[in-house]
């Protein structure tokens, strides 16, 4: 198959799976192949031999491409995303060998330190861009064509091969000449002694692995990334998760503090969606206002994280200020639509609903933006109130916003919920159905938090994709005054 390198045409679709197991099979198979054949090798030609020298060398070579083929066969088949050339990086046909194949990446040479004479394969003059009519590099040419940063390290290695009789094995950075680009070779080799013992001569095998070391580098960089925005991720969820915590009640789950006496029984709950990594812009709240009357709401923000527990905090805040300065909720509403669409925070839309309940003459007055209106249960059986009319918060700029108003009895029950109860649409008629069904079992319930938990015990096993928020209050005997 030709190179990928140097392929003047689309590269062929990659492999079926099946197709890239049986190729990493073969690879080790040839591999324990090459290491039967180091290992039964003839031991008695001694290593001034400069021929087994050199059959050595190419065997060991042998092995690092086997040992490379399987690294890229391995990320292959885990889908490693492809690494693109960059234009300095992309090499280009050369006129006399126009699709190369995989070898040509591979070259030898040899410098005769006697004779001064250089002997490069067709495979080097390749790799360095060169023709056989520019001629080889000398060893003393040779670091012109490295960068300035490695002409060190090569003139290091050539000096311990000569001097030392120290193996060549490193790596250095070159320029190839016609296209400038830049390309990472592994150079082996090593002195080549005469009778008497000196250095007559040095051979050195080189291949370019600027490829698998820009693959390397590419899954370096892109764990690197992945495991900063895992950092990231994590760190915004617990400032979330904290936000969220300071906004909601801390009576979270069971009933509020309320006057002695009160006979209005409330409880509520935060359900986490399912995977719990997300933390969701839903809000409930209860509290007693001044002059007695008692205000719930529930709503929710779309998105996650910080920036949706941040606009809760900014809305719950308000919310709260204007029910304690006596704001009716129709216009409590429409102040918070007004705060949300000229917010500098850019919050997402989201929607609400707020009762206020009087309980001298247990008169619920609501409203609701964009939201599912709160079922009644009464004697058993439940019905979802008639809304009155408004949109969703922040949809529109100036929007008005309509309050309803419904006679509680004692022993009803007011359930209020955010969507996202139900792996689909909670507006929808299935999850609506699902809460009118716990009717009876309410009915048979003796408190607002037992009521709460029949709730989670009908959807708290959903595995949900959003947060959601259910509130329910109940009225007892003591309401009147």
């Amino acid at each position: 198959m030709p190179s990928p390198l140097f392929a003047d045409r689309s590269a062929p679709q990659p492999p079926e799976r099946g197709m890239v197991d049986a190729l990493i099979t073969q690879t080790r198979r040839l591999r324990g192949d090459m290491d039967a054949v180091r290992r039964d090798a003839p031991l008695d030609l001694g290593d001034d031999d400069a021929q087994v020298r050199w059959q050595r060398a190419l065997c060991d070579l042998a092995v690092s491409q086997l040992d490379d083929l399987g690294v890229h066969l391995g990320q292959l088949k885990d889908g490693l995303p492809s690494v693109p050339f960059t234009p300095a990086e992309r090499p280009e046909p050369r006129p006399h060998s126009p699709q190369p194949a995989l070898l040509s990446r591979v070259g030898s040479a040899e410098w005769n330190l006697l004779t001064d004479e250089v002997s490069w394969s067709d495979e080097l003059y390749e790799i360095f861009g060169r023709t056989r009519a520019d001629g080889p590099l000398s060893l003393d040419e040779l670091p012109s064509m490295l960068l300035p940063d490695d002409q060190a390290l090569l003139t290091a290695m050539v000096t311990d091969c000569l001097v030392d009789g120290k193996p060549i094995d490193g790596e250095f950075r070159i320029v190839r000449r016609g296209d400038d680009a830049v390309r990472t070779l592994h150079m082996m080799g090593e002195p080549v002694l005469d009778a008497d013992g000196c250095t007559a001569s040095m051979w050195a095998v080189l291949r370019d692995v600027s490829t698998l070391r820009r693959t390397q580098r590419a899954v370096r960089e892109n764990q690197d990334s992945l495991q900063h925005a895992r950092r990231l991720a994590q760190a915004e969820r617990t400032v979330a998760v904290q936000l969220q915590e300071a906004v909601l009640p801390a009576w979270r789950g069971a009933s509020p503090p309320l006057p002695a006496g009160d006979a209005l029984d409330l409880a509520a709950y935060y359900l986490p969606s399912a995977s719990g990594e997300l933390v969701g812009g839903d809000w409930y709240d209860a509290m007693e206002l001044p002059d007695g009357q008692r205000m719930l709401t529930v709503g929710g923000l779309t998105g996650h994280g910080v920036t949706a527990t941040s606009s809760v905090a900014m809305l719950l805040g308000a919310l709260r200020g204007m029910a304690l300065a006596g704001v009716r909720p129709g216009a409590l509403m429409g102040h918070l639509n007004q705060l949300l669409d000229s917010s500098s925070a850019h919050a997402s839309p989201g929607s609400a609903v707020c009762c206020q309940y009087d309980p001298a003459t247990r008169l619920l007055t609501w409203a609701q933006a964009g939201h599912p209106a709160p079922l009644l249960f009464r004697d058993g059986r439940g019905q979802a109130l008639t809304p009155p009319r408004g949109v969703l918060l922040g949809a529109t700029s100036g929007a008005a916003y309509e309050q309803a108003e419904v006679t509680l009895r004692t022993g009803d029950l007011l359930l209020l919920h955010t969507d996202g109860l139900s792996r689909r649409s909670p507006t929808d008629d299935e999850c609506r159905g699902r809460l009118l069904s716990l009717a009876s079992r309410f009915a048979d319930a003796h408190s607002a938090r037992e009521c709460v938990r029949l709730v989670l015990e009908e959807f708290g096993a959903t595995e949900r994709e959003e947060d959601a928020c259910v509130l329910i209050a109940r009225i007892g005997e003591q309401d009147v005054k």
